[in-house]
């Protein structure tokens, strides 16, 4: 491990996951390579990681036979500000380690957790953003997209700060855009409509329908309605309550009066005086009531006619508008609002227009920073890669991003478009990334740009898998180098058949496949000593492990050792 160096990725489990039953790997920091023959398992292993980062998960992962694959990997953060900072916004934080699981289910469900805490799989997401980076041995292809040529410029310019601002002048010069347009649009069919909506203001106005009144007339219209059957089952209420000969009143009276003469034989039965002594009294407060409802029960012939000119006045226009008859207060509001910004439509325009002189010039002041910005980091990239290529055995070859800045309509990403533009032999002109015919020497420039990029990278552990495909002789030999360089300053992952690369780790795990009796599992182990050199003696000669295969092994292991 290289001297204060620091681990992130310390511990990965994982249980039930393809061909594996249940691996246990301890990691340290500094360069990490995994290595063993083809169909080990050394995929599977970055599978499983990858799923616990958020991949998508499906029901296949699980192994044949299990009930849910499980995989759990434990980060050191006390270093990594950017995810303690997310940690603690999400109430998330837990000391100086965080635990991540995915539980995937044989249906293709799964579960997240972050520190014991289920998550959905979007804060998974989010999270491992701040803490991994992989680069695959597919990489070269993504490289060919315009979008992710000027992402890794941006990254590499450390600009999506600027970027972002630039996206944000953008859609604020957008949205200023589409207020004029619409405006514009209203005011080239102004004056006809205009007259309509003054007319539906002013019919609407004359009704001048009012919140909640509809339902306030259609109460008192069904009581006046029901006016001489209210009075007259409220009298009948009052009559048996109360005046009636044999009325409730009298009964309940008297049957007080016998329930008193029975608790004086036995005093447990006065709580039935109380009972009806209390009965009495309500119905003698619900004669109260009656009597009162009784003497506001009047017929009013008039104020009925009123009442249904009205609600019919209201039900006409309803009909009109194509509103129910309650929504027509908010019609009205809606219309004047309306017309209130048609005849003030002249002004508003004038206003949205200058708004939106002063967001575009807002985004071509941003745009014109971004693209200083990316002409000032394609500079230094085109000598870092270049100077990187001649190492990687394309000497006289040359690299350089190319900008082309046409300010014309605003876009979310500047003015500027980004192309990768790549030589691999002296004297010759440099092409655009996409049309470089030979695979390999594709797949090293994409290695080398890979490898600059990381140098201004803020994530702490990194992943290559078989980036270096491909490559071989000297050239491989450089890249463990360089890939070891990274693990001083970053916790670097990776996953090789190259004997060159595999002798500059600073821990070196094999991944192997066992044959049991049912199905077969994968096993991982940490090489140290004798066991690492016969390791790199069969990535250099085969299985036959010879003297010479060994002791050039030997060489490189202990000419690598730092």
């Amino acid at each position: 491990m290289p001297p204060g160096a620091r681990s992130m990725l310390t511990q990965l489990n994982i249980k039930d996951f393809a061909i594996i039953d249940n691996v246990d790997v301890a990691l340290d920091a500094g360069m990490t390579v995994l290595t063993g023959e083809t169909g080990a398992g050394k995929s599977i292993l970055l599978d499983a990681l990858s799923l616990v980062l958020g991949d998508r998960a499906e029901s296949g992962v699980v192994r044949h036979g299990a009930g849910r694959a499980d995989i759990t990997a434990v980060f050191d953060v006390a270093d990594c500000d950017a995810a303690r900072d997310w940690l603690r916004a999400q109430d998330l934080d837990s000391e100086d380690d965080c635990v991540l699981r995915r539980v995937v289910g044989a249906d293709g469900r799964s579960k997240s957790y972050i520190n014991g805490r289920p998550v959905p799989l979007q804060s998974l997401r989010a999270l491992c953003e701040t803490l991994v980076e992989i680069h695959g041995q597919h990489e070269h292809q993504s490289l060919l997209k315009d979008a992710v040529q000027r992402e890794v410029l941006d990254e590499f310019g450390g600009l999506n700060a600027l970027r972002d601002t630039v996206t944000a002048a953008y859609r604020r010069w957008r949205d200023c855009e589409e207020q004029v347009q619409s405006l514009q649009s209203a005011a080239d069919n102004r004056d006809e409509r205009l007259d309509l909506l003054r007319y539906q203001v002013n019919e609407l106005r004359a009704l001048d329908p009012r919140a909640g009144e509809l339902q306030q007339l259609e109460e008192q219209h069904a009581r006046l309605s029901n006016a001489d059957r209210l009075r007259a089952g409220l009298a009948e209420l009052i009559n048996g309550l109360y005046e009636a000969d044999d009325s409730v009143h009298d009964r309940l009276a008297r049957l007080a009066a016998h329930a008193e003469e029975l608790a004086g034989v036995d005093a447990a039965c006065a709580r039935l005086g109380e009972l009806l002594d209390n009965a009495r009294i309500n119905s003698d407060e619900a004669v109260s009531e009656a009597r009162a409802q009784l003497s506001q029960c009047d017929s009013d012939p008039a104020l009925l006619a009123d009442l249904d000119k009205r609600l019919g006045a209201m039900h006409e226009l309803a009909r009109k508008h194509r509103v129910a008859p309650g929504e027509l207060h908010s019609q009205l509001e809606s219309l004047s609002a309306e017309l209130d910004d048609l005849e003030n439509a002249g002004s508003r325009l004038a206003e949205y227009r200058a708004q939106l002189a002063e967001a575009l010039e807002a985004y071509r002041t941003a745009a014109a920073k971004l693209s200083a910005g990316r002409r000032k980091a394609a500079r230094r990239m085109s000598r870092a890669v270049t100077e990187l290529m001649q190492t990687l055995g394309m000497q006289g070859g040359e690299f350089a991003p190319v900008i082309d800045s046409q300010p014309g309509k605003p876009g979310p990403h500047g003015d500027d478009t980004v192309r990768l533009e790549v030589t691999a032999n002296a004297g010759q002109p440099r092409r655009a990334l996409r049309k470089v015919a030979s695979g390999g020497e594709l797949s090293r420039i994409s290695l080398a740009i890979q490898l600059v990029a990381t140098r201004t990278a803020r994530i702490p552990t990194l992943i290559f898998d078989e980036v270096d495909a491909g490559i071989g002789g000297a050239t491989a030999e450089m890249v463990g180098q360089k890939l070891a360089a990274l693990g001083s300053s970053y916790q670097t992952l990776c996953v090789t058949h190259l004997p060159q690369v595999a002798a500059c780790a600073d821990q070196h795990l094999q991944v192997s496949k066992i044959a049991g009796d049912s199905a077969a599992r994968t096993r991982v182990r940490r090489l140290e000593g004798e066991e690492r050199v016969n390791e790199v003696a069969r990535m250099l000669g085969g299985l036959d492990l010879t003297p010479q295969s060994l002791a050039h092994a030997e060489a490189m292991v202990s000419g690598n050792k730092r």
